[in-house]
């Protein structure tokens, strides 16, 4: 009997992935401090546990008398992944040798225990009250491998130099290098260029409690003028540049056309809203810290019973959901790596498939430029953009 070709599809796939698995981990071996940056979806935690069977077999770690394995991250969706990607591939004898903890927890837990790896997965989300424990940990000759899907982009910054430091990056394999060599499906990124209403039907609420209506683009002129005097305002221009932010964050132009734009679909849609109060207001059903229901509409998204879900940031890392191709986000925030996990929840198809991400972006505003440094590393070749009309909003 004959094989089907999309299983002989994902059966290559699987065998293109374990080659360049092999790869990254002869790279790795022997490196008491190395990192790894490997686009979501080619098996970063995978990588991790066989580099742990490695090392476990290697210095016969199992007569140890205590766990020799810590794995680090800054969530607990995160490290739920590690024991199911254990079981999965058939290594679910070095879960008896992992300490899991959270990188709020990190430095609390280097210290009271002795280990001969640490595992920091997402490395990339490392800050400087970690440090004392990493140093305390390379000081005692143990070793880190740090894992990544998006690597930071300054060195020079807080998360670059501690990345440098402790799991410096041997192996930098992007999205799409994976997408090329048919490791991951293809996709697409549109962005849909929004104007800022004229209308003054937008009610805002001062700290005070007091109301009054204006315009989304008289608000975003009003904090624009704000900024470029802020040598005579009373606020940090920092505080200025956060308050604008907020402002277009809020603005609800965009919710009008997402809810739009996911009617025009029949499919599945994830759609990312800024904050829980835009989730709802999106779709029937959300996930979100306060949604007592959230892990139960997750499994109904993932086993296509609702077509829509509307989350927030709490979802970018740490969930796989199949047979997704259609994502929309907010806001861009002018970040790549959060960018980078949003769009990679939708690269999990058959590798002849596409995924189409659509990005909402206002006009003639500062949220140009966030889109642009989001989509920095992406092949501007599959990038495209959508001028909106005001006609189609209702303006």
């Amino acid at each position: 009997m004959t094989s089907s070709p999309m299983r002989a599809t994902s059966s290559s796939t699987q065998a293109n992935k374990q080659t360049l698995q092999d790869h990254i981990l002869t790279v790795v071996q022997g490196k008491r401090l190395a990192g790894v940056a490997v686009a979501m979806g080619v098996g970063k935690t995978l990588i991790g546990l066989r580099d742990m069977d490695r090392v476990l077999t290697e210095h016969l770690l199992r007569r140890s008398a205590t766990k020799p394995f810590l794995v680090a991250a800054p969530t607990q969706a995160i490290l739920d992944s590690w024991p199911q990607e254990a079981h999965k591939f058939g290594l679910g004898h070095l879960l008896d040798c992992i300490t899991f903890t959270t990188y709020r927890s990190l430095s609390k837990t280097l210290s009271s225990g002795h280990y001969h790896k640490l595992y920091l997965d997402e490395c990339h989300a490392l800050k400087d009250s970690h440090e004392p424990g990493l140093k305390a940990h390379v000081t005692r000759k143990n070793s880190i491998l740090g894992l990544t899907g998006t690597p930071p982009a300054q060195p020079d910054s807080e998360k670059g130099r501690l990345v440098a430091t402790y799991c410096p990056i041997l192996v930098d394999y992007t999205t799409d290098e994976a997408v090329l060599a048919g490791l991951l499906n293809d996709y697409r990124l549109v962005v849909h260029r929004l104007p800022l209403s004229p209308v003054r039907d937008y009610l805002l609420t001062l700290p005070s409690g007091s109301q009054f209506t204006t315009s989304e683009r008289d608000n975003y002129q009003y904090w624009s003028t704000r900024l470029a005097n802020a040598a005579q305002d009373k606020l940090p221009v920092e505080t200025l540049r956060l308050l604008r932010m907020q402002a277009l964050m809020h603005y609800p132009g965009k919710g009008r056309y997402m809810a739009h734009l996911a009617s025009q679909f029949t499919e599945k849609v994830l759609l990312f809203t800024c904050n829980q109060q835009q989730a709802e207001q999106q779709a029937a059903h959300t996930y979100h810290s306060k949604n007592k229901d959230s892990q139960a509409n997750l499994v109904k998204f993932n086993n296509g019973e609702i077509q829509r879900l509307a989350c927030v940031a709490q979802l970018s890392e740490g969930v796989n959901i199949p047979h997704l191709r259609i994502g929309i986000i907010w806001h861009a925030f002018g970040n790549e790596r959060k960018a980078a996990q949003r769009i990679g929840r939708l690269l999990r198809l058959n590798p002849d498939e596409t995924a189409t991400v659509h990005l909402l972006q206002y006009q003639d505003t500062v949220d140009e430029h966030w889109v642009a440094q989001a989509l920095a590393a992406f092949d501007p070749a599959k990038i495209s953009y959508v001028e909106v009309c005001r006609e189609s909003l209702g303006y």
